[in-house]
């Protein structure tokens, strides 16, 4: 963070500090300038309480009056010998001069060393030649920048502890890498808990929760032992940025800060020394130097080359020169940092697309829409997320977080859009999480990009001080709608409720790791924990998918520098649809927020929207295109892809003519379905209209008359009966009905047998339509082939019936 400290002065010198992950109210008696002033009161954050300072009496009193304390000396190299003297209440420091005591000894004998090193009588071996302990191979990159390539090994990082938390992780092409933090070894330890382990952890395999691919890689002799710094990553180097210093036992910053990256490719530390800001938008003036800030929230954005972190604190145990008797200060301003080798046209020097030097480009976002308000908070322990869309380089959301006397609230989310360096907010719809700090937070897209989901879990709350309570539960922040809500994982197997804890997303499960879980519980050994984003499980092992990319991007996604890291795989919950509308893939029905925006890119903008299309070409689910620009000047845009490898692009896509014709068979299909079935019908109707038919002439010809004029005029009626209506009625009995009538009963008398099947006609209706059913019938059973190839005579039969 660029300067925001008062100043380095002179003050009581570092007293130690109470570490745990609690909350306090101490109350000091330590001034540098009279005896009777008070400190203020402090309260400590949770995790390391770095600014309670608990000065012994005398070194109170020896720091209760500036006039008592003299410095000797003008000038001071960084690493000159120094000597401090106490007597009657003085404190003094001596810097010793090279003309002075032993110095001059030492000068010659440095010469002598030198004249060694390059003298053919160690054969050029130099100082190894000469029995000092071999150090590190050291080879000019990057401008001189030495790199470390490590010729003695290191120790290896421990892969095994009690606990964990505070730590700085990423994730990198499968690999997640985890650095320093605090840990310990064994139950209620409570000193020596920072380190710089570092460590790797294997996404590529599966592997048990019980049992994590964690390999333990050598601890660097660079980089400081920090925590709740961050670690943000392009795709081949990772970068150490803040953190806070040991307080138990007390450390503090030797010098002032230097960025570490660390290449992966060639395993070593690389140390960028003294960087200073650029001037841009919303920005400082530049030129002031980059200072070390803990507690912030950070976000890596590999697609855009950039990393962002907001907020935190400053204190004697993060910034170089802060004197222990300065107020901790909260931080409102974001710092952004530009890898080498990107763009970032916000930067004034960058502004016509020139790319950032060796060693990056930093910019202090100072002011912007409401950040320049006094309602926009100072916070530190909150988290960040990227959402793609919405403008042209996408926006970051600000979640949780506080100071430690207010909180941020939740229904009410801090909304900075990247292209314009500009920050808005966006109520949220619903009930909303409690405030607290230090959860964790990751997002994964539907594959169509309809909807981005940010998930949520875990952090504490501090209040009442001392008492902090930690939480296990986890809620989702549906995008665009912006509507929390709260996953049911009552009946899992949940982790411990948990703060300080990371989370990566990978193969659309998330991975969290360590976390501090109170005094409470003894060890969380592995403390690796996954939690399947599409089912909204806790779940015993990360299984790890086939198929993605190397930034692990949905397959419609797939190569867009647009698409999500970490969402191969993730298909929408149910109960997310059920809020959102749409179905696994995407196809979300709420394209904006419920609560709508008035300002900034959720009001112009929309998200990227993608075509999510099966390995056949079918089309799964299609959104309609966005139209608008972010406030940043950009717009939703469109993309296209595959359900193996996918491509997307700003412009719509064409018409698919593999969809096209597979809806033209399957409307085809559902025709000759439907007329298979109304033939089916048919049949079954005309077949048993013929059986009927042969059942009764079978009666007529066994029966006698009696019964045939039953069956000729109905059950019930008779010959003279002549007023009966209906089809039944006597009035059809006459005419050449009649006659044919005459003739079966006269037939069937003399042979005794059943009559041939076209001398039987229905009772009724006239001579034609009667002489039309006994060419239908022809004396024969029915067939469905008869019916597929001729529907209409069945009909006739059917209906004359």
């Amino acid at each position: 963070m660029a300067d925001t400290q008062n100043s380095s002065g002179i003050g009581s010198p570092p007293a130690g500090r109470l570490s745990y992950f609690k909350e306090l109210d101490i109350d000091g008696t330590s001034d540098h300038n009279n005896n009777d002033a008070t400190r203020p009161q402090r309260r400590v954050r949770f995790k390391s309480k770095s600014n309670v300072f608990e000065a012994p009496d005398s070194d109170a009193e020896s720091a209760s009056s500036g006039e008592d304390q003299v410095k000797i000396g003008v000038w001071v190299a960084a690493d000159s010998p120094t000597v401090t003297i106490k007597a009657n209440n003085m404190a003094k420091t001596r810097v010793y001069q090279p003309w002075s005591g032993v110095f001059p000894f030492t000068i010659v004998l440095a010469i002598l060393l030198i004249l060694l090193h390059i003298s053919p009588l160690v054969d050029k071996a130099g100082i190894l030649a000469i029995g000092v302990e071999g150090g590190v191979i050291r080879a000019p990159r990057r401008d001189g920048v030495l790199v470390e390539a490590g010729l003695n090994k290191r120790q290896n990082s421990p892969t095994q502890v009690c606990t964990r938390w505070a730590h700085q992780s990423a994730l990198v092409n499968g690999t997640l890498y985890i650095y320093g933090g605090q840990a310990t070894q064994q139950p209620q330890q409570a000193a020596n808990t920072w380190n710089n382990d570092f460590l790797t952890m294997d996404l590529t395999k599966t592997w048990n929760i019980g049992s994590p691919t964690i390999s333990g890689l050598p601890q660097p002799s660079g980089p400081p032992a920090v925590s709740l710094g961050y670690l943000w990553n392009s795709l081949d180097s990772l970068f150490l940025y803040g953190g806070e210093y040991s307080s138990a036992p007390t450390e503090t910053p030797t010098a002032p800060f230097s960025l570490w990256e660390y290449a992966i490719s060639s395993s070593s530390w690389i140390q960028h020394n003294n960087p200073t800001t650029s001037s841009g938008t919303n920005s400082d003036p530049g030129g002031a130097a980059v200072q070390d800030v803990a507690e912030g929230a950070g976000i890596t954005i590999p697609e855009l080359g950039r990393g962002y972190y907001f907020g935190g604190h400053q204190d004697p145990y993060t910034t170089f020169g802060w004197a222990q008797w300065f107020p901790r200060v909260y931080i409102k301003s974001m710092i952004e940092f530009t890898f080498p080798g990107s763009t970032n046209t916000a930067i004034s020097s960058m502004s016509s697309g020139q790319t950032a030097g060796s060693d990056g480009a930093w910019r202090n976002i100072t002011q912007g829409g409401i950040q320049g308000s006094d309602g926009f908070p100072e916070r530190a322990d909150g988290v960040l997320v990227y959402i793609p869309g919405y403008g042209a380089q996408g926006i970051l959301l600000g979640l949780a977080g506080g100071t430690n006397a207010t909180f941020d609230q939740m229904n009410v989310i801090d909304v900075y859009d990247i292209a314009s360096s500009t920050w808005y907010t966006q109520p949220t719809n619903g009930s909303y999480p409690s405030y607290r700090v230090d959860p964790c937070a990751v997002a994964f897209s539907a594959a169509d990009g309809s909807s981005t989901n940010v998930y949520m879990y875990g952090g504490q709350d501090l209040i009442p001080a001392g008492q902090q309570v930690q939480y296990d539960d986890l809620w989702i922040l549906t995008i665009p709608a912006f509507t929390w809500i709260q996953a049911d994982t009552s009946g899992q197997s949940t982790p411990g409720a948990r703060a300080g804890h990371t989370c990566n997303a990978w193969d659309a499960q998330m991975v969290v790791v360590g976390g501090y879980v109170g005094q409470n519980q003894s060890c969380d050994y592995p403390g690796i924990y996954v939690f399947d984003a599409s089912e909204l499980k806790w779940v015993n092992q990360f299984t790890s998918l086939t198929g993605g990319d190397t930034e692990d991007q949905q397959a419609s996604q797939s190569k867009n520098t647009t698409g999500l890291t970490g969402s191969y795989g993730y298909q929408v919950p149910a109960a997310v649809q059920s809020v959102i509308g749409g179905q696994a893939t995407g196809g979300a029905t709420v394209t904006a927020p419920v609560v709508t925006a008035t300002s900034g890119p959720l009001a112009t903008g929309k998200p990227i929207i993608y075509t999510v299309t099966a390995s056949n070409g079918a089309t799964v689910t299609e959104t309609a295109s966005p139209q608008g620009g972010g406030s940043g000047g950009g717009s939703g845009g469109t993309g296209t892809g595959t359900g193996t490898t996918g491509s997307s692009s700003n412009a719509k896509s064409g018409p698919n003519i593999a969809a096209i014709v597979a809806g033209v068979i399957a409307g085809l299909l559902f025709i000759v379905c439907c007329y298979l079935g109304f033939c089916a019908y048919v049949y079954r109707r005309q077949l048993q209209l013929y059986k009927n038919h042969v059942a009764m002439s079978q009666r007529a010809a066994v029966a006698g008359p009696n019964e045939k004029t039953a069956f000729m005029f109905g059950r019930g009626s008779t010959e003279n009966s002549s007023s009966r209506p209906g089809k039944y009625s006597t009035d059809q009995s006459s005419g050449p009905s009649a006659n044919r009538s005459s003739a079966l009963n006269s037939s069937s008398h003399e042979s005794g047998g059943v009559p041939p099947m076209p001398s039987l006609a229905p009772v009724g209706g006239n001579s034609t339509t009667n002489s039309s059913t006994e060419d239908l019938m022809m004396g024969q059973e029915p067939s469905f082939v008869g019916v597929l190839l001729n529907p209409r005579r069945s009909l006739r039969v059917i209906n004359r019936d």
